[in-house]
């Protein structure tokens, strides 16, 4: 199969995708390019059109991964900040966020991704959740793979420690129920993209 290319700003969130895809037999080059989000609260649309951003760039088929977080009691501002986690300098002030929430019960919250597949002919999306709670204090270390500051101060459901805590084997395995919008995208490349790129040649 030819190689993917993944384009994103964050060095960290393609070693972190990069050892995903090896896994399942599948390489994939790394283009280095902090592409602008358009002013939409909507994860869908934002990586829709930064995949066509990415593909304008460097001419071949390419994938976006996008995250949005998701704080369901947030003061005064439900669901704050949703897909606005770069915009919204949340993930480089956690320390605020804590302080923010410092009085609010109700810790509840969660990651949404959407990976953001573009040939040149069609978008192909698929979407991945992890919920959980944030905690109270910052804790964990600095990880290579680690996609934001975030996971300093969010702790998975069934779980006791923030992901910046747990080691490669407990992030592994944690029993939080989450899904993945990476895996999902393996299994759809390895077992039908061939298909869809053959009906692409004879169009």
């Amino acid at each position: 199969m030819d190689n993917l290319t993944y384009v994103t700003g964050n060095y960290g969130k393609y070693v972190s995708v990069k050892e995903i895809f090896e896994k399942n037999g599948l390489n994939i080059n790394f283009y280095k390019c902090d592409l602008d989000e358009p002013d939409v609260n909507d994860i869908k649309y934002i990586s829709q059109k930064k995949a066509l951003m990415a593909y304008d760039i460097i001419k071949k088929p390419v994938f976006v991964a996008d995250s949005g977080f998701y704080i369901e009691a947030y003061p005064k501002k439900s669901g704050y900040p949703g897909a606005f986690v770069k915009r919204s300098g949340i993930s480089t002030n956690i320390e605020k966020l804590i302080d923010d929430m410092k009085n609010v019960k109700n810790r509840k919250c969660h990651f949404l991704d959407c990976l953001t597949f573009y040939d040149g002919f069609d978008y192909y999306q698929f979407f991945g959740s992890c919920y959980g709670n944030l905690a109270y204090e910052i804790k964990g270390n600095d990880k290579k793979e680690a996609q934001s500051n975030l996971w300093k101060v969010f702790i998975p459901n069934n779980c006791t420690k923030t992901l910046a805590e747990m080691t490669k084997e407990e992030l592994n395995n944690r029993p939080d129920g989450r899904t993945s919008a990476k895996e999902d995208f393996i299994k759809w490349y390895k077992k039908d993209y061939g298909k869809v790129k053959k009906l692409h040649l004879t169009m």
